[in-house]
């Protein structure tokens, strides 16, 4: 009996040694052919920027779901290998908008700031209310009842004296009526307007900014009814100068000749007599965009998880037809999430899966606020409480500013000094077998971007989830059409996924799990 029960105890440790040894050979499954094959379809112009509810998401989610399959990945969510996060697009829409006899075009002749829910705005006569200064030196609107009416104001500047001095300040120096970007708007919606109509010279590069990209809207978790709040808000359609002129051509006027006259005395609103007749407001639409979701079950720790994690969509496609490809950011992460469950499933095949379970999570919607990463930790697939560690990896393709003249042989290692101690030498370890700079430049206590908040694992780490971020890099071409795949360096993205392999494969088998011993926002230094 005592040689059977030694054996009982030397048999686990045996067993895991044996699952634990050298996966050198599983790690060179990963290959710059590999990665290229992959990154070259999720970046292509078919996969149109991988835009969350768009069809080039769709299409993006179907081929990882393809991958996960090929490899022998488990589809953990009842069957399927998505979760569906539900989604609200809110946007600001213009049925139609009119002046005079001239139909507008939203996106091209103005830009609306509002949140109102879709209504009609009809009226027959505009107020020209000058700057729209209400100040005790200086006030055009005394005594002007200006409720349920479509007013005109110059949304800009305030009158000086012939010394260019401010009439309200006596000095060179402007008031908050300039100074303050919000302030003559906020005070004229006191009194109950209509609709504002709001000029200024800046407004024609806003429109050229906005057009597309504004029209597209926010998207946010579906909450529900929380999300259906009645908007009031007054609309405030920023308009071109030269459209301004047009209407003040009824009182022998421009913005620019307003602006030029010295006024020492606010004069009266006019009115100016020409139909408005709009129809606009803010609408939401339902979306729905998966978490992709592959499983390898472990062996004897099985009920311990392990996430691998990176972002699937990127900016997608706008209406002129401008795309985002998305390589670095993060078709590259994506790549590595698929390389690595590609690895790791073929050791498991091979019997040499393994101790702790791995998700391999393709996330949705981390560009409009984390939203996929935030979806998951509510709603888990397995619960929180059995998982050990989160890895992310965003943007792992390129040779960012501070290392372009220097040595590329790096990768930003951000969160190891965040909840666990034990994370610096996992990675560490993991390390010698790439032998990169370790780069934790991104981990100073006083780092200004703080990007450890920024991507997806921060949801597991507010969870009390140890939690690292792999990352190369900002560019100049972050969230631009120039993130193609020409510029990224394969042979560093492919070193880069090796040693998040060899950190995965480190946790998933090690005796103990990371152990949490430190606070989410305690910083220690980093050794930089």
């Amino acid at each position: 009996m005592r040689k059977i029960l030694s054996l009982l105890f030397i048999l686990p440790y045996a067993y895991s040694c044996s699952v634990a040894q050298n996966p050198t050979k599983y790690a060179n499954l990963i290959t710059e052919e590999s990665s290229k094959e992959y990154l070259t379809t999720l970046a292509s112009k078919e996969f149109a920027g991988r835009g969350t509810g768009q069809e080039g998401g769709k299409k993006t989610v179907k081929y990882i779901e393809e991958q996960f399959k090929s490899f022998g990945l488990q589809p953990i969510v009842n069957g399927s290998y998505y979760q569906n996060v539900p989604l609200l697009q809110t946007l600001y829409k213009v049925d139609s908008f009119s002046l005079g006899n001239q139909n507008l075009v939203y996106g091209q002749n103005f830009y609306v700031q509002g949140d109102n829910s879709i209504s009609t705005f009809d009226a027959n006569e505009i107020v020209f209310v000058g700057y729209g200064i209400q100040d005790d030196k200086f006030n055009e609107l005394k005594n002007t009842d200006i409720s349920g009416k479509v007013v005109l104001v110059i949304n800009e500047g305030e009158p000086v004296n012939a010394q260019g001095n401010s009439i309200i300040t006596g000095t060179a120096t402007k008031s908050t009526w300039s100074t303050s970007r919000f302030k003559r708007l906020q005070e004229l919606m006191k009194l109950n307007p209509k609709l504002i109509l709001a000029a200024g010279s800046q407004n024609e590069e806003m429109i050229k900014r906005m057009n597309n990209r504004g029209m597209m809207g926010r998207v946010s978790l579906d909450k529900g009814i929380a999300n259906q709040n009645q908007r009031v808000s007054i609309p405030v359609v920023h308009i071109k100068n030269s459209l301004a002129d047009q209407l003040l051509a009824q009182s022998n006027t421009t913005v620019a000749k307003f602006k030029a006259n010295t006024i020492s005395n606010p004069g009266q609103p006019q009115v100016i007599k020409s139909t408005v007749n709009a129809s606009m407001g803010v609408t939401s639409v339902k979306i729905s965009d998966p978490n992709v979701i592959g499983y390898i079950e472990g062996t004897d720790l099985k009920d311990e998880v392990v996430v691998v994690c990176g972002h699937w969509d990127h900016d997608g496609i706008l209406p002129d037809g401008t795309y985002f490809p998305g390589a670095d950011d993060n078709g590259s992460g994506t790549v590595g999430v698929v390389e690595i469950a590609k690895a790791f499933a073929k050791a498991k095949k091979e019997g040499k899966g393994p101790r702790r379970s791995i998700l391999f999570i393709a996330l949705a919607a981390e560009e409009k606020g984390l939203l996929g990463s935030q979806y998951y930790v509510e709603n888990p697939i397995i619960p929180l409480t059995q998982t050990v560690a989160c890895i992310n990896i965003d943007m792992i393709g390129r040779i960012d500013d501070k290392h372009l003249n220097g040595d590329h042989n790096y990768i930003h290692v951000i969160g190891v000094n965040k909840l666990s101690t034990d994370l610096k030498p996992i990675v560490e370890k993991a390390n010698t077998d790439t032998k990169m700079k370790l780069d934790y430049d991104y981990d100073h206590p006083e780092e200004p971007m703080r990007l450890y908040y920024r991507s997806d694992h921060y949801n597991f780490a507010k969870n009390g989830i140890p939690s690292l971020f792999f990352f190369s890099g900002l560019h100049p071409h972050y969230h631009t059409p120039e993130d193609t795949i020409d510029k990224i360096d394969f042979p560093m993205m492919v070193k880069r996924e090796k040693l998040i392999f060899y950190t995965t494969w480190e946790i998933a088998n090690r005796d103990k799990k990371p152990i949490v011993d430190m606070s989410l926002e305690e910083a220690q230094g980093t050794g930089r």
